[in-house]
């Protein structure tokens, strides 16, 4: 199944410990200073919640409202209560969620076994083999040992972040080109 978005999406996939929230945290602010509108989903493979007891918002959907809209002048949170509805939800509805008109780029952080395109994040020392090749929507492999992974991927060192936002921001042009030559066509 084939993700429809409005704006490039891509996802770091990666096992748990390889640093994804870190390159994340590290690349979001080289891509903003591009003048990027960033959307971020991030997955949990735990429950978690964002309020915390005591709170209004908290005590609101705890009573049983399935949605909760909490908002103020700096910013609004929707909470969606789904019990039992998903194994794991689906990465197109999260992505329908975001107003991509608003947006140049949705930034995915997990979702590995999903088909959309990926950068693999891979350290040897975490002990854990790489997705690629069982994984064919990975599009390039971010690495601290570049130099032992025998791929015809791009390969992109890990510990580089202007390096990667630089491969991000050929993905984006490369998106656009492709959608134009698609309505052209």
């Amino acid at each position: 199944m084939t993700i429809s978005t409005a704006c490039p999406l891509l996802g770091f996939a990666a096992w748990s410990g390889t640093g994804k929230t870190t390159l994340l945290t590290q690349l979001i602010p080289l891509l903003k200073a591009k003048g990027l509108a960033i959307g971020m989903i991030k997955h949990a493979h735990h429950q978690f919640d964002i309020d915390k007891p005591g709170k209004d918002s908290y005590e609101l959907r705890k009573a049983g409202a399935e949605q909760m809209l909490i908002v103020s002048k700096n910013r609004w949170a929707l909470m969606v209560e789904t019990p039992g509805l998903y194994d794991d939800p689906p990465l197109d509805e999260m992505v329908a969620q975001l107003d991509q008109d608003k947006l140049d780029l949705i930034l995915v952080e997990g979702f590995k076994h999903a088909a959309f395109a990926k950068i693999e994040l891979h350290r040897p020392i975490i002990g854990k083999p790489l997705l690629y090749p069982a994984d064919p929507s990975i599009i390039a492999i971010a690495s601290d040992t570049v130099d032992r992974i025998n791929t015809d991927l791009p390969l992109l060192d890990i510990n580089n972040p202007a390096s990667i936002a630089e491969f991000i921001l050929q993905f984006i042009d490369n998106f656009h080109h492709a959608r134009d030559n698609v309505t052209a066509g």
